[in-house]
């Protein structure tokens, strides 16, 4: 199939479950890779109720199959709507969209279920609703594929990180903060397949557990209660003895690991020390910046000739002012120049949504969108299930 230009929307709904960020972008066949501009993005807050049930869905230990097959028409007409409220005000003709959809379980190491032995993973958010509503063709369930060539599913993000970020003379990492952080590491001058790219650990999924739990709001706004406290070093040093900070890439985690139990953990560790609850949050966002700038430190700074340093932040994280201080005292001195994907004219909660609108053109002209090297799949694979109207 010839490649042709196309507007795509993509759609995104992160680990948070907060809400839903819409991306439209141009994308145009390209020599080495597909040339792709942001149009505009728009993000949209999950009702109440809607967030309630994602979060029950994510924790739950058993939940009926009536509500799961709410959830997921509920999510699809969530996401139609998201993109129609983005097309009205921009007022764009889509060709194509890409769902991401709302991770419930992701499974990344095979374990045995039924007899048998396997990875699994479930995107909710029915695309056949998004299709009927909007009118145009839907690309979702990107991660199978990746799983079934022997990878992890993710990250999937590196392919967008390449096309925009990669440099002849600059290394780059490009650090998502989302629920969970991720990094992808491009050398400066490096192909694709010489990209590395994984979940670091927790992003804003411990810090905001505990804002709500403690402090009765969504979530710690520009870092301003943690900015209060004091970071314990001794819960801080427990905590990052946690084995998943020692496994090599490609790795990935989620609420499986970081979720509502280990936040409950993290937290009667913190009331063991302080009873002050800012003291708490403060190690929470600390725990965030360190686990980050470990990673760093042990899989990416290796790759790294002598040249320039670009550390590209984007996700909900980069909002956080105290989080990007912590960042900047740890990974500075390792000779990193901070930025901000906005500094690249990106905003920074948009670059999963265009990456999901990237992917899902990548599919449509049959070309694959994982990067093999981040995942560990044993080949390229074309991602996704397609939905006509």
């Amino acid at each position: 199939m010839t490649a042709k230009p196309m507007i795509v929307a993509g759609i995104m709904s992160g680990t948070s479950a907060d809400g839903v960020d819409v991306a439209v972008v141009r994308i145009a066949p390209g020599k080495l890779q597909p040339k792709l501009t942001l149009l505009a993005h728009e993000g949209f807050k999950y009702p109440l109720p809607l967030r309630r049930a994602v979060l029950a869905a994510m924790n739950a230990t058993a939940i009926s199959t009536a509500e799961l097959a709410r959830l997921q028409w509920r999510l699809g007409l969530a996401y139609a709507e998201s993109v129609a409220a983005t097309l009205k005000k921009h007022k764009f003709t889509l060709d194509l969209i890409g769902s991401h959809g709302q991770t419930l379980y992701h499974q990344a190491q095979p374990a045995v279920y039924a007899q048998r032995k396997f990875a699994c993973t479930w995107q909710a958010g029915e695309a056949a609703v998004i299709a009927a509503e909007i009118g145009v063709p839907v690309v979702s369930n990107f991660r199978p594929a990746d799983m079934l060539a022997g990878g992890q599913g993710a990250p999937l993000v590196p392919l967008l990180d390449y096309v925009l970020f990669a440099d002849a003379r600059r290394n780059r990492v490009l650090q998502n903060i989302g629920g969970i952080a991720n990094l992808t590491a491009i050398p400066a001058g490096a192909s694709a397949n010489k990209v590395v790219a994984f979940d670091t650990g927790p992003g804003n999924m411990v810090m905001d557990a505990l804002t709500q739990t403690l402090f009765d709001r969504p979530y710690d706004r520009n870092g301003a209660i943690a900015a209060q406290g004091v970071v314990l070093d001794t819960v801080l040093k427990s905590m990052l003895r946690n084995a998943y900070f020692r496994l090599r890439p490609p790795r990935t985690a989620g609420r499986e690991q970081f979720g509502r139990e280990y936040a409950e953990k993290f937290l009667r560790t913190c009331h063991e020390v302080s009873t002050k609850p800012e003291d708490a949050l403060a190690t929470a966002t600390a725990l965030t910046a360190e686990t980050i700038a470990m990673s760093y430190r042990q899989f990416v700074q290796p790759l790294f000739k002598d040249r320039g340093i670009d550390y590209v932040v984007s996700g909900g994280g980069a909002r956080n002012a105290t989080l990007m201080a912590m960042l900047c005292a740890r990974l500075e001195p390792l000779g990193c120049e901070l930025a901000t994907s906005e500094d690249f004219g990106l905003p920074a909660e948009a670059k999963e949504a265009a990456a999901f609108a990237l992917l899902a053109w990548q599919t449509w002209h049959r070309l694959p969108g994982n990067v093999p090297a981040a995942t560990g799949a044993r080949w390229p694979a074309i991602l996704g299930q397609i939905t006509y109207v």
